[in-house]
């Protein structure tokens, strides 16, 4: 029940209540005492109440319904915006996660791709102040020691691993079919001409020329020697 309907049904029993007394005061030879005003009052209040339409009710019940709804949504509103920006959030630390790996993975790229031309510059530089004493001949041994010098140590052992596949360290090796000769079996090896006349007989040369090579077609010893391994040749 309604305060409203509550309020008329008070103000109807009080009236009720006033109306007997008064039948009782007649009836018993005494004049009841009346307060005008509130009488007045109490039947104006009556008269009101009764006045208002029966559905008015509803019209409160719904608009209080109406309220309820518009608080739900409002609240709903917030907890949707708060997700929203919650995951904006979130997308934003992960952009910036993003960026920051690709920044630097791009710094280490920039560091290896200086590194190694920084080693191949070495190793240039190394080959062209290299010097040896030309012999008439030239033992495994002494082959070896040459490539010691002018190869970076850490690609030395693909370069001997190649060496040894092609010539077995034979600075003569000659393939009569293919016409490939030398170290690293140059294919005709009259190529090594680029590294010096003395190709058929210095090894110095044709290491200059094998390594040119494998850095230039494979990107260093190493890089021609997994290449080797793949499809035994390079």
């Amino acid at each position: 029940m309604s305060r409203i309907s509550v309020r008329g049904f008070a103000v109807a029993s009080a009236t009720a209540v006033t109306t007997v007394g008064a039948v009782v005061g007649v009836a018993s030879g005494s004049t009841p005492a009346v307060d005008d005003n509130n009488f007045e009052a109490t039947a104006a209040d009556t008269t009101l109440l009764a006045d208002i339409p029966a559905g008015q009710q509803a019209q409160v019940q719904t608009a209080s319904l109406t309220q309820q709804a518009d608080a739900q949504a409002s609240a709903a509103d917030a907890t949707a915006k708060k997700s929203a920006e919650e995951s904006a959030r979130v997308q934003a630390a992960k952009d910036a996660k993003s960026k920051k790996q690709a920044a630097e993975d791009r710094l280490e790229k920039e560091r290896q791709e200086k590194q190694d031309r920084a080693e191949r510059a070495s190793r240039s530089e190394v080959r062209s102040t290299a010097s040896f004493a030309t012999q008439s001949s030239y033992t495994v041994a002494e082959v070896q020691a040459m490539a010691r010098q002018m190869i970076p140590g850490d690609q030395f052992q693909c370069f001997s691993n190649i060496v040894n596949h092609e010539s077995s360290w034979n600075y003569r090796a000659s393939n009569a079919s293919s016409g490939a000769y030398g170290l690293v079996q140059a294919l005709p090896g009259s190529k090594m001409a680029s590294a010096g006349a003395d190709w058929q007989t210095n090894p110095a040369t044709q290491i200059k020329w094998g390594l040119n090579y494998m850095d230039s077609r494979y990107g260093s010893p190493c890089g021609a020697w997994s290449f080797w391994q793949a499809n035994s040749w390079y």
